[in-house]
């Protein structure tokens, strides 16, 4: 185990509720993954295991939260992490559910990354569909664009809840298809 300073910090800073249940977590993962090293990693302390995320801790103003990468949240969890809001330390994971889940998170490290499936194509309304076939410019535009973007297009069409909003969603579509823009082009760096 290679223990960092500064998650010792983290803890002595988090709220007194708090602190017991860090250690337990902490002392845990490092049972279940000696060789696993400890940094901080978006002002959290993190547990790594061959230079990948393992899992992360955080303390919050009422609860703790454990993150395990590539995990989903217990059913009926609520707060971040997969184990949900802990208030207490009878509020953490039982150690074979622990166990359990960091052991995943281990050998999917261990096995190396794996590919990421993309997704196909948004299937093209029939209204929008219409609107890019009157638009040479914005259908070019349209196709060039990656599937997540014209996702975001049509995403942001189909989620109108009516007639005038989703005709003016498209018309806007057009024109900045026109001008070669994805759809969230404001929040891109110039």
């Amino acid at each position: 185990m290679t223990s960092d300073p500064r998650v010792d910090a983290y803890i002595e800073k988090s709220a007194e509720f708090a602190q017991p249940m860090l250690r337990k977590l902490r002392e845990q993962a490092h049972a279940i993954c000696p060789e696993a090293e400890e940094a901080i990693k978006w002002g959290m302390p993190a547990i790594v295991y061959r230079g990948k995320n393992l899992c992360g801790l955080a303390a919050f103003k009422a609860h703790v939260g454990l993150f395990v990468e590539g995990e989903r949240k217990e059913d009926g969890a609520e707060g971040m992490g997969e184990f949900g809001k802990m208030r207490s330390v009878a509020d953490l994971p039982t150690k074979a559910a622990l166990t359990k889940v960091l052991r995943e998170r281990m050998k999917a490290i261990e096995a190396g990354p794996t590919r990421r499936v993309l997704k196909p194509p948004p299937e093209v309304p029939p209204d929008l569909a219409k609107a890019l076939k009157a638009s040479k410019p914005a259908a070019t535009t349209f196709k060039a664009l990656s599937a997540t973007n014209q996702r975001d297009y049509v995403n942001w069409i189909t989620e109108a809840k009516q007639v005038e909003t989703r005709a003016r969603r498209i018309a806007q579509s057009i024109e900045w298809l026109s001008e070669g823009k994805p759809r969230n082009w404001k929040y891109m760096k110039k």
